[in-house]
């Protein structure tokens, strides 16, 4: 990507990096694991930055030789340049701009296979957001949909997704998306996941942890499953619900990952 360098003006890194996080089309990537993730999962990284006395390339040699070349490449600044990128420098020492890989919630809902798709409807927390994108992918899910005021391309979203949102297509959508698939509403009124059967390509739609999911939502499910729970807790992180669920269906249906 060519950066704008007016004569007068030449755009800082910092500049750059500032300007990226406020680009619909650019991803900032912060630490080791976002970079190394987005590296293994084939992202356009525009720029990398690791801090001279970080341990980046160390974690690399030992975690992520794959993409230690990559990573090998990346401009070295001291750690006090290296911590102007970020409002809060992430430890590990690296940092990186990618191209956000674009999916429309039609792409989402048209994924092959079996396997279900995560929608968060208006999740209220980005670190949430980005761990609940974290586990689908590690889960084998089919893509996440998320709704509400957040981007789920935000950087901190990015963070706590350890740059899995290339594992897998995410997308924001207006409202709620189904198309064909059967929607099934996780919500404490629901059957108990244990004997309840998951649809394939199911739509498992995730409320906030305050006031769980939409009348709209509830009244639109094929399905409602609650996840079991000791008396008296009255919910859990949005992470560990759809962690709960996708584990649940995963081991039940290996071959359908």
């Amino acid at each position: 990507m060519a950066w704008p360098r007016p004569d007068r003006h030449p755009v800082t890194r910092v500049e750059r990096f500032r300007a990226a996080r406020r680009d619909p089309e650019l991803a900032v990537l912060e630490g080791f694991h976002a970079l190394k993730h987005a590296l293994r999962f084939d992202a356009e990284l525009l720029e990398i930055v690791v801090a001279q006395d970080g341990p980046a390339l160390r974690l690399g040699c030992e975690l992520a030789p794959d993409v230690l070349e990559r990573l090998s490449c990346a401009r070295t600044l001291p750690w006090h340049e290296y911590a102007e990128l970020a409002p809060l420098p992430h430890p590990t020492g690296a940092i990186g701009i990618a191209r956000r890989r674009q999916a429309t919630p039609a792409e989402v809902l048209g994924v092959p296979g079996t396997q279900p798709l995560v929608l968060l409807e208006s999740p209220a927390h980005l670190g949430n957001l980005g761990a609940a994108v974290r586990v689908a992918a590690a889960a084998g899910a089919g893509g996440v949909l998320a709704t509400g005021p957040h981007d789920p391309w935000h950087p901190e979203a990015l963070r706590a997704a350890a740059g899995l949102h290339y594992a897998l297509p995410v997308a924001w959508v207006e409202s709620l998306a189904r198309g064909t698939r059967p929607l099934v509403a996780i919500t404490p009124e629901g059957e108990d996941l244990g004997s309840a059967i998951l649809p394939p390509r199911a739509v498992l739609a995730f409320g906030t942890e305050r006031s769980g999911l939409s009348e709209e939502v509830l009244a639109s499910a094929d399905h409602r499953i609650s996840i079991p729970m000791m008396a008296g807790v009255s919910s859990l992180n949005l992470a560990t619900a759809v962690a709960v669920v996708l584990y649940a269906w995963r081991l039940r249906d290996p071959e359908g990952c």
